[in-house]
């Protein structure tokens, strides 16, 4: 006897009342892809597969402005594609009623790899972080609560969680798995030095020369692939008085970790200026010149640090030039990645200051 076919046997199982498939609801895996050489992510997939309805659904959230208290404000206005998805130019982003941030916005790449989150790492799932700039009374302002009432009262999203989820339901759970689900996708791998890595492209002689500086000076707190050891550090910076932030104190309560702020990545460096987790230098020659004389230095000063960086005037040249091959050019001008533009008040708001 022939085996039946997977469409006969799909008839006679319905016939039979065995099964019942409801192909509407189907939705479509994605493949999370590993740069090659790269780690094992550390983000658990199987609590939150990927799917195509789902990234969907967290790009149309990520630029929504219903999200924020006055309707204005969406995750894409203080992360921009064109700035590696942090602030261009603002030292300290712009939140409701023209409030401040307290820090600079970070810039959102290769998520799946972090285990925590915010300057101090205070959070430690990706699913919850946005919580934090939704209800921070500077930034989007709104509460749970009402961001789950918009959204409900908002027909196109039932469609878009019912496609994505598989029923129509929107809670808080769904709203950060689909959040996440779109930040994820931003990896950010196809820079120069990747190509240089990969065999594609080479390095002329500043990048290269720059290169082999930073690897005897830079490399300790900011090995690849991600260009930061995602550790919590002191590297001199003086407190501010005005935003008075003790970085990873703030969540510890230990004074050992005064002044520890996460190490950021160094991808796409070149045009996440200004720098620091509150902007304090507005370029990368600023930086630098903190590094080799412009340091204080206290008892929680990291001890890679203890006698500040040696830097020369050529050295600092040469390590600039090595830091622009950090720019992934297709990463910043990636369509998947930009505002959907779905019906009124679906792109990212445009703010002039």
């Amino acid at each position: 006897m022939k085996k039946l076919t997977p469409i006969l046997l799909v008839f006679f199982s319905i016939l039979s009342g065995i099964a019942w498939i409801d192909f509407s609801n189907t939705t479509h895996p994605v493949i999370f892809k590993v740069p090659k050489g790269w780690p094992a992510p550390v983000y658990d997939f199987k609590s939150n597969p990927l799917t195509q309805e789902g990234i969907a659904l967290g790009k149309q959230l990520f630029y929504d402005g219903q999200l924020s208290k006055d309707g204005k404000i969406s995750c894409g206005s203080c992360h921009q594609q064109f700035g590696a998805f942090a602030t261009f130019d603002h030292a300290l982003s712009h939140g409701y009623n023209n409030a401040q941030t307290s820090r600079n916005a970070p810039a959102l790449q290769n998520l799946a790899w972090q285990k925590t989150f915010m300057a101090d790492g205070g959070i430690n799932h990706l699913d919850l972080q946005p919580l934090a700039p939704l209800t921070a009374p500077n930034e989007m302002a709104e509460s749970i609560e009402n961001v789950i009432r918009k959204l409900k009262a908002d027909t196109h999203y039932a469609s878009l969680f019912k496609a994505a989820f598989g029923d129509p339901l929107i809670n808080t759970e769904r709203l950060g798995k689909a959040l996440s689900q779109f930040i994820l996708t931003l990896v950010s791998a196809n820079s120069k030095y990747d190509q240089v890595m990969r065999g594609e492209a080479s390095f002329i002689l500043p990048e290269q020369l720059g290169y082999e500086i930073f690897q005897k000076k830079c490399v300790s707190c900011h090995p690849p692939p991600f260009f930061s050891d995602f550790n919590f550090r002191n590297i001199g910076l003086p407190i501010d008085n005005f935003l008075k932030d003790k970085g990873r104190m703030k969540i510890t309560n230990n004074p050992k970790d005064s002044l520890l702020f996460k190490v950021p990545s160094l991808r796409n460096i070149a045009i996440t200026a200004p720098y620091e987790h509150d902007g304090r230098f507005n370029s990368l020659l600023n930086v630098l010149e903190h590094y080799r004389k412009n340091m204080v230095l206290g008892p929680t000063t990291d001890s890679l640090l203890k006698n500040r960086l040696p830097l020369s005037n050529f050295e600092i040249g040469q390590i600039r030039a090595f830091l622009n091959t950090l720019t992934d050019s297709s990463f910043l001008q990636e369509p998947k990645f930009a505002a959907p533009g779905i019906g009124n008040n679906r792109k990212a708001p445009i703010h002039e200051h």
